[in-house]
């Protein structure tokens, strides 16, 4: 089960810098010119989760395993890139692929780094992307629409639905809204399959100086306050920071990004936050051989649950042995939820919860 983000943003706003820091390799180009990420770059990082290394702890666990999450870092978009502009077209081609955009928005001054619009302003930034974005949607879906009527015209029911929904999406991106503002409750299933861009969920990210790190500047200020008008998230970083923390060794980045006062890493905070984003949540196994984190979707039953490990355990599903975190931690394993009742046997019905730990059952 894989799961995406695409780092997005103008040229020269610190995407590839984040990317490297992400993936602690130097994979992605970062040079002081538009376009110099051509190719999309993909890292896979793990997700931060202290709950695995207590399980590992408890369990006697010869490994621990997290779960991750990939990362596409792609070409720098400018003003015209849904008419080609630039490397627009690819830019375009590379976002619809993704399931979530980390917006990465230059929030810092440096004389010595140019900015293709020539002054710093990240709200501004943002809106330009994001016209780009809906510019782009509003062509293909206006293509789509006419024969999607025609269908629906024909008595094809789903095609009816579709056509609804569409010119729904189609009035709200004329009125310079993105395309989500328009989806209601059981249609993310519908718009999901148009690849629209601007239907994807969206994480600022404000790219400050290390001055600025622990507590943003007025630029970051800005954007927060257009993330809290949308109903979206933000996270402060300075890329150039976490640039270096990546290269440290592990013992030493607390101690290092403490001295910055900073209680922990944004790039931390940057996965997390697209974690949630993703609307995904974490569950666990533990055993001798290894303690391992598993990735679903929120809501995700548990034969669906099971079957990210293995297609059998869906197949042949008969229950699952659920202990939540907490009680694993607080009575120190399997054996000690067993003997306080904290031990529960559940059937297909059950809705897998954040930080379970679960033994699954299953005959084929």
């Amino acid at each position: 089960m894989g799961f995406n983000c695409g780092i997005v943003g103008l040229p020269n706003v610190g995407k590839s810098t984040l990317f490297n820091a992400l993936t602690a390799t130097a994979a992605a180009q970062a040079a002081n010119y538009p376009f110099c990420t051509i190719e999309p770059n993909v890292g896979r990082v793990a997700v931060p989760d202290a709950r695995l290394a207590r399980l590992a702890a408890i369990g006697k666990s010869a490994k621990i395993v997290p779960t991750s999450l990939e990362f596409v870092d792609i070409a720098g978009l400018v003003r015209g890139a849904s008419k080609g502009e630039g490397l627009g077209n690819q830019f375009l081609a590379n976002i619809r692929e993704v399931d979530a955009i980390i917006h990465v928005l230059r929030c810092f001054e440096d004389g010595d780094i140019t900015h293709v619009e020539g002054n710093i302003d990240p709200v501004r930034d943002a809106e330009v992307v994001e016209t780009e974005l809906m510019l782009a949607d509003l062509d293909s879906l206006e293509k789509r629409l006419i024969a999607t009527q025609k269908k629906a015209r024909g008595g094809d029911k789903e095609s009816q639905g579709a056509a609804a929904l569409m010119e729904k999406l189609v009035a709200a991106l004329q009125e310079g809204r993105p395309a989500r503002t328009a989806v209601a409750p059981g249609e993310e299933e519908t718009a999901r399959r148009l690849q629209l861009m601007t239907t994807k969920p969206v994480l600022y990210v404000c790219n400050v100086e290390e001055a600025s790190a622990a507590t943003g500047n007025a630029h970051s200020a800005r954007v927060l306050e257009r993330a809290k008008a949308e109903g979206a998230r933000a996270v402060i970083v300075s890329a150039a920071i976490e640039a270096e923390v990546s290269q440290l060794p592990e013992a030493d980045r607390a101690e290092f990004l403490e001295g910055l006062g900073l209680a922990d890493s944004g790039l931390d905070r940057v996965i997390r936050a697209g974690y949630d984003l993703l609307g995904l949540i974490t569950y666990f196994t533990v055993g001798p051989k290894e303690a391992r984190a598993w990735t679903i979707v929120r809501g995700t039953r548990a034969p669906q649950a099971a079957a990210v490990i293995h297609n059998d355990f869906e197949r042949g599903f008969i229950a699952c042995e659920t202990i939540a975190y907490d009680d694993y931690a607080a009575l120190n394993g399997e054996a000690g939820a067993r003997e306080a009742g904290k031990l529960r046997i559940e059937g297909k019905e059950y809705v897998v919860k954040d930080g379970d730990v679960l033994l699954f059952r299953f005959n084929v």
